[in-house]
């Protein structure tokens, strides 16, 4: 907005990325999500509220699991854009949060504008209904859809069904990196460590010692 840089120098162009290298075109397509206006705080919105009930909710403690996600997610909607004409795959992002969100809350009832109820998996095609109303293009809410579903469909149905078994793995290096480690069950902690002996050793004290 300030005009520091131009959205030309963050698009997703796959010449410039891999002919002349500008990587982070990679990340900032992600991050654009046009002009300050409507369909920019509509996205805004959405992208912090389900995000945050994602993170508070289902991946509660599984902070790596969480940033998984979204690389499993950016890195398919760049497959997709390899091979399509997209520029800026931000709101694919956003569906693709509020997707998974739906599909693992079917049963909370929604309310849009005051205009609609329904239940939460209905959700991303009511956004996707009133993107189509804003003259939008439907195809990166649909990308946005069916990376969610994928994920989603890897997640949390395969791995339950028979013969079905979990192929999203979390990298050992994201759980190093970004969850708690284990304590060590072999870990003997120093006698000033332990708060549990301070009262008895208080209680000897006052027996070697009475007032």
């Amino acid at each position: 907005q300030l005009e520091f840089i131009t959205p030309f120098q963050l698009y997703f162009n796959p010449d410039l990325i891999f002919r002349k290298f500008q990587i982070w075109r990679l990340i900032t397509n992600f991050l654009f999500f046009g002009p300050l206006g409507f369909s920019f705080f509509f996205n805004m919105i959405f992208l912090y509220r389900y995000c945050r009930m994602l993170e508070e909710g289902s991946f509660r403690g599984r902070t790596a699991d969480f940033v998984f996600m979204f690389l499993f997610g950016g890195f398919l909607m760049t497959l997709f854009g390899l091979f399509a004409s997209l520029f800026f795959l931000g709101q694919a992002f956003t569906i693709m949060l509020v997707y998974v969100w739906s599909r693992r809350n079917p049963y909370i009832r929604m309310n849009f504008f005051g205009l609609l109820n329904f239940q939460a998996p209905f959700l991303p095609w009511v956004l996707m209904g009133f993107s189509l109303l804003l003259g939008n293009s439907i195809i990166i809410d649909l990308l946005g859809i069916a990376v969610g579903h994928i994920y989603y469909f890897l997640e949390d149905v395969f791995p339950n069904q028979p013969g079905g078994k979990k192929l999203l793995l979390t990298p050992t290096f994201l759980k190093m990196v970004f969850d708690t480690p284990e304590e060590d069950p072999n870990y003997n902690p120093l006698p000033e460590d332990r708060p549990e002996h301070q009262p008895r050793d208080q209680d000897q004290n006052e027996q070697q010692h009475p007032q």
